[in-house]
C-alpha cells in the first residue's frame, strides 16, 4: 500500500534540514579533523598557504603544485613573511595581516614572493586569523600563468599596432603617389564596373572633378564608346591576367588615349586599374630616326633594346621569331638572360664587357627559345647611358645555319696566350683548358724534334712517349703525313 504524498514529502523533508544545519555549522564538520587531514586540506586549498603566528612568522608552509613545491619555499619556516617578498610587497604582506582578524570579507593583493632558485614569483594572497591563539592562514594563488598569458596578450597588441601603423604609412605612400600621378588612374570594381577611386589627373583629363568621379559607372565616366573599348580589355585581363593596351577615343574632339588595364583583388573584391595616357606616336620623332626603327623592325637579324639591367624594352619581329614569342608584350619586361647564355655565366660576362667598354662584338652563346630549341648566336651590343631613358642595344645573328667546313687533322691553333685569353666568355672554360693543353703540347713536341734534329725516336725518349704515342701525336698535329710510320734517320742526340 503506498504512502500518502504528505507523509512522503516530510520523509524527503527531513534529510534537507538536516543538511542545512550542517552547513550552518561547519564545525561540525572539520573541528574532528586529524593533522594528516587539515594539511592535506591546506595543500588543496591553494598553491601556496602558509600558517604564521600572531607576529607574522611563518610556522608551516604547504604547497599545492608541483611548480610551487620546486620553488623551495619550506625555507621560510621560521622567518618573518614581510621579509620573505620584495621591497615593494612588504607593504601589501603588513595590510593581509592587519586585515586578517575583520569578519568583513578578506581583499586579495598581489605580492611578489622571493624563490630560491632566484626570481620573484607573483602570488595572489588572501588571510585569515583562525584559533585563539591569534594564528593567520594565507592562501596564495600562483599567477604565473595568468601572467605569461597576459604577457602574450600584450605582444599580440603590441604586433597589432606595429602591423597597423605599417600599413598606414603604406596606405600614406600610396595615396600621395596616387594623388602626385601625372598619369589618369581609374580604379574600377570589378562586378558593378563603377569608379572607386580616381586621381586628380584623372580628373583633369576627363574634364570632371576627381572626387565626382567616384561612383559612376565607365560608362558615365568615359562615354559610351571609350566604355565599350575599356570593357572588352577588362574582359580580356579578367581572363588571362593581361592584355595589351587598347585605344580610346573621348570627348568631342575624338581625341585619341590609350588605355592600359591591371587586374588585382583587395581582401573579397575584385579591382581593375585602368592608366589612361597619350599614344607613343603622339612623341615627335625626327623623320631619319623613324626610317632607321622601321629598318630595325624590319631587319633579318634579331635586334632587341634593354634597360642598363638587362630588361626587355622593345624587340623587332626577328626576336620574336628567334625566341618563338607571339607578342613584344610577352617579351617586355622579362630578363635578356632568360634566352641568352649557355648559362647565367654568359651574360654576365657579356653584361660586365659591356658596362666596362661601352660595346661588344660577336660575342658567341646560345639562344634557348620559349619552346627549348637552343641555336647558336653572335651578339653584337651597345651602351647608350645618355638615352633616355638609358638603355642598351643587342644585334643578335643566328650562326647555326652557316655551313661550318670540319677543320683537318693538324688544324692550327692558337699560337699564343693572348689569343686564348681572348677567347673568354666566348668559349667554355673546359674547351679553353682542353685548347691550352693541346697548343702546350705541340709546342713541346716541336720542341723535342728540334732538339733531336728530327729524330722521333730519340724525341720519344725525350718526352717520355713511347713511339706508338708519339707517332699518335705527331698525326694530330699534323707534324707528319697521316701514312709515315718511318723515322728518320738523324744522329741520336
Amino acid at each position: 500500500m503506498q504512502k500518502p504524498l504528505s507523509e512522503v514529502a516530510q520523509t524527503d523533508a527531513q534529510p534537507r534540514t538536516q543538511r542545512v544545519k550542517l552547513v550552518e555549522t561547519p564545525g561540525g564538520l572539520l573541528g574532528g579533523l586529524d593533522a594528516a587531514s587539515t594539511a592535506a586540506l591546506l595543500s588543496s586549498a591553494a598553491d601556496l598557504t602558509l600558517v604564521l603566528d600572531r607576529d607574522g612568522v611563518v610556522l608551516e608552509v604547504y604547497t599545492g603544485s608541483d611548480e610551487m613545491a620546486k620553488e623551495g619555499y619550506r625555507r621560510l619556516v621560521g622567518q618573518p613573511w614581510v621579509e620573505t617578498v620584495t621591497p615593494d610587497s612588504r607593504a601589501k604582506v603588513e595590510a593581509l595581516l592587519h586585515d586578517a582578524g575583520d569578519p568583513a570579507p578578506h581583499k586579495w593583493r598581489h605580492v611578489n614572493q622571493a624563490s630560491a632558485r632566484g626570481g620573484d614569483v607573483p602570488v595572489l594572497f588572501s588571510a585569515a586569523r583562525v584559533g585563539p591563539d591569534g594564528r593567520v592562514v594565507a592562501f596564495g594563488r600562483d599567477l604565473r600563468d595568468m601572467a605569461a598569458l597576459q604577457q602574450r596578450l600584450v605582444d599580440a597588441q603590441q604586433s597589432l599596432e606595429r602591423d597597423y601603423w605599417r600599413l598606414r604609412n603604406v596606405e600614406t605612400r600610396y595615396r600621395m603617389l596616387f594623388q602626385m600621378s601625372s598619369e589618369a588612374i581609374l580604379i574600377v570594381d570589378a562586378a558593378s564596373e563603377r569608379v572607386v577611386e580616381a586621381n586628380p589627373a584623372a580628373g583633369e583629363l576627363l574634364g570632371e572633378n576627381s572626387k565626382r568621379l567616384v561612383g559612376r559607372t565607365l560608362a558615365e565616366a568615359l562615354g559610351a564608346a571609350g566604355a565599350q573599348s575599356v570593357q572588352g580589355l577588362v574582359a580580356g585581363v579578367r581572363a588571362s591576367g593581361r592584355a595589351d593596351e587598347v585605344a580610346m577615343r573621348l570627348g568631342p574632339e575624338r581625341r585619341e588615349l590609350m588605355v592600359s588595364s591591371f587586374y588585382f583583388r583587395q581582401g573579397n573584391d575584385a579591382l581593375y586599374l585602368l592608366r589612361i595616357s597619350a599614344p607613343r606616336s603622339d612623341v615627335a620623332v625626327a623623320p631619319g630616326s623613324k626610317a632607321v626603327l622601321r629598318a630595325l623592325e624590319h631587319a633579318i637579324d634579331a635586334f632587341v633594346v634593354t634597360d642598363l639591367d638587362g630588361r626587355v624594352i622593345g624587340a623587332n619581329r626577328a626576336f620574336l621569331d628567334l625566341v618563338q614569342a607571339p607578342t613584344e608584350t610577352q617579351v617586355r619586361g622579362e630578363s635578356l638572360d632568360h634566352w641568352i647564355g649557355r648559362s647565367r655565366v654568359d651574360f654576365s660576362v657579356l653584361m660586365a664587357n659591356l658596362r666596362q667598354h661601352g660595346s661588344i662584338r660577336l660575342f658567341g652563346t646560345t639562344l634557348t627559345s620559349e619552346h627549348g630549341a637552343t641555336a647558336e648566336v653572335e651578339i653584337s651590343g651597345v651602351s647608350i647611358p645618355v638615352a633616355d631613358p638609358p638603355c642598351m642595344g643587342f644585334n643578335i645573328r643566328n650562326v647555326g645555319r652557316r655551313v661550318v667546313t670540319e677543320p683537318a687533322q693538324g688544324a692550327e691553333l692558337p699560337i699564343s696566350v693572348g689569343q686564348l685569353t681572348e677567347l673568354v666568355g666566348r668559349v667554355p672554360l673546359k674547351d679553353l683548358v682542353r685548347d691550352a693543353t693541346d697548343l702546350v703540347e705541340k709546342l713541346c713536341i716541336e720542341a723535342a724534334l728540334q732538339l733531336t734534329q728530327n729524330n722521333r725516336a730519340s724525341a720519344a725518349e725525350v718526352l717520355g712517349l713511347s713511339r706508338q704515342s708519339l707517332y699518335v701525336k705527331l698525326r694530330r698535329y699534323g707534324l707528319i703525313d697521316a701514312g709515315a710510320e718511318t723515322e728518320d734517320s738523324g744522329p741520336a742526340p
